[in-house]
């Protein structure tokens, strides 16, 4: 090939301007810093997907025992979600974030080395009280940070960056299990703590300075009050009951079936590898059309997905009903928290977020509880439960669009 033939093979300069712009750029300095914590908190993310092996194989607990340890973890989250939300609103983003993050590494530390149930049990819920702390202040900066039209975009990014992490965290735990459990321990601690005080070193604080009137309005009654809100929220709650099947019972469900560590290791890599390659071509777009009606497609593709794993026998099977769930997870990240940060006014955007975050908690604590106990009545059961909620999940969000429609356009509106 001659040196003009190489230089045509070559993609043109403006197309990739064109793909990347739309894409990265238009986007303030502070927002990559928090990109770019959120990707690395997430490479160590080792212990939370692997926690349910740890606790029955190397702490001897039996499948309910572990599943009651992870909804007790589940149950600090709920009030950790509703914590971090009010700090965001009065003491600010930043230290909110900063402190969360260090107090979940110390945290997790603590829960790597503590011994008997008790002693396990009380550790976990302080680690989930701080563990999902930093998330309201996380979405609220996004939101102080970012105009209406780029947050679908900002999210997605972060979205990204997680499951970028999160693929390769979930090989190297799945490898690094097998050689002790300690290390998974040791790298989530460190990551926790490296995220913190990178944001605390480059992101100044976001918060707004809010008339006397909004911070005298701004209560959790408020917040409570939004009926589209709470609805969005218990919603949502059903969607992540689901998704965190994935995290909680189905290594439980594998290792019944004579697959280990790495196999689950392996299978849920599928999940982030999908995530990486599809939503950067998607996402876009996808933030582009109605968001009511996105959410509902994507719950309903999270449904068939984990209703296919009752027919999975081996790693692949798992790893192929991974990627149909992975597709509806695509969907719904899309717009998910843009939702939020849009009903959200500006002076109450840490306990809108904290409220959301509360979904994801309630699922972390719902998965494990519900998700066991559905477990030992069969695996067929448990996935066909799952099939079922997101399907009513997508239902019940079609019938939420029109509120949600009439808020967004009155948010625009001059």
């Amino acid at each position: 090939m001659t040196p003009l033939e190489s230089q045509a093979a070559l993609p043109a300069p403006g197309r990739v301007a064109a793909f990347l712009g739309p894409r990265l750029g238009g986007l303030p300095r502070p927002f990559w810093v928090l990109w770019a914590g959120q990707l690395l908190n997430r490479l160590g993310t080792m212990v939370e997907p692997f926690l349910g092996l740890y606790l029955t194989t190397v702490r001897g607990l039996s499948p309910v025992q572990a599943g009651a340890v992870m909804a007790v973890l589940g149950a600090g989250s709920l009030a950790g979600q509703l914590a971090g939300g009010a700090l965001a609103d009065r003491v600010g983003r930043r230290l909110t974030l900063t402190a969360g993050t260090v107090a979940t590494g110390a945290a997790m530390l603590a829960l790597g080395y503590v011994q008997g149930i008790p002693a396990i049990v009380a550790t976990a819920f302080v680690l989930g009280l701080v563990l999902d702390m930093y998330r309201p202040a996380a979405a609220a900066m996004v939101a102080d940070l970012i105009s209406p039209a780029d947050r679908p975009r900002a999210f997605g990014l972060l979205f990204w960056a997680v499951n970028l992490g999160w693929a390769v965290a979930m090989v190297l735990g799945g490898a690094l299990a097998g050689h002790g459990f300690l290390w998974l321990f040791w790298i989530d601690a460190l990551s926790c703590a490296a995220f913190g005080i990178l944001v605390w070193r480059a992101v100044p604080e976001t918060r707004p300075k809010s008339p006397a009137e909004d911070r005298a309005a701004g209560s959790w009654t408020t917040v409570l009050r939004d009926r589209i809100m709470v609805g969005y929220v218990l919603i949502t709650t059903v969607y992540t009951f689901v998704l965190m099947q994935g995290m909680t019972t189905m290594p439980l469900a594998m290792k019944d079936q004579g697959l280990g560590p790495q196999a689950y290791g392996t299978a849920i890599a599928a999940n982030g590898v999908l995530i990486i390659a599809v939503q950067p071509l998607v996402g876009t777009w996808l933030s582009r059309r109605d968001h009511s009606r996105v959410l509902a497609a994507g719950f309903a593709v999270v449904g068939i997905g984990y209703g296919l794993t009752a027919a999975a026998t081996d790693v692949w099977g798992y790893a192929g009903a991974i990627l149909v769930w992975t597709l509806g997870e695509i969907i719904a990240a899309s717009v998910l928290q843009a939702v939020v940060a849009d009903l959200s006014p500006k002076h109450l955007r840490g306990r809108y977020s904290g409220l959301y975050g509360l979904s994801w908690s309630g699922g972390f604590l719902l998965a494990p509880l519900g998700g066991t106990q559905l477990l030992s009545a069969g695996a067929p059961v448990l996935w066909l439960t799952c099939l079922a909620l997101g399907l009513t999940a997508a239902a019940a969000q079609l019938a939420l669009g029109p509120a949600i429609r009439h808020r967004q356009r009155a948010a625009l509106a001059p």
